[in-house]
């Protein structure tokens, strides 16, 4: 039996940039919406709380970047701690998504599309939301 349709973002974090990705109404396919340049806590949660509002968002999946032999290293803990605090500001829920090669893999969509990862960075970062929501969405259904 399907899962409720949720209205969920997906958040790609890095140290610059933030690509985020939502859901479309069927809660069956993730697309990315944009990428926000990192300058300050408030300024990321102003503008998330624009895209929560506009798309009735219930949910945060965030991408963790496990180690490659499974574990929680510092960057996924520095990350965890990044989204802890945006799930407070929001007030919305968190779960976290093994991110591991989302952006390798958003960088090899690109160059297969004849586009340049280094003069795109702000669109990879978008599609690896986009592939760390989709990852989420699937394993709902």
């Amino acid at each position: 039996m399907p899962q409720d349709r949720i209205s969920a973002l997906g958040l790609d974090i890095g140290r610059k940039r933030m690509g985020v990705a939502g859901c479309d109404g069927t809660g069956l396919i993730a697309t990315g919406i944009t990428t926000i340049k990192r300058t300050s806590f408030q300024k990321d949660i102003a503008q998330l709380q624009t895209i929560v509002q506009e798309r009735e968002v219930e949910l945060l999946v965030v991408g963790l970047p496990y180690s490659m032999n499974g574990s929680i290293g510092f960057q996924a803990k520095e990350i965890q701690k990044y989204a802890q605090r945006l799930s407070q500001a929001l007030e919305l829920p968190i779960e976290y998504v093994d991110e591991r090669l989302t952006s390798v893999q958003a960088e090899e969509m690109l160059k297969a599309a004849n586009i340049s990862p280094s003069q795109n960075k702000g669109l990879i970062d978008r599609k690896a939301a986009a592939l760390i929501l989709q990852q989420w969405l699937d394993e709902r259904r």
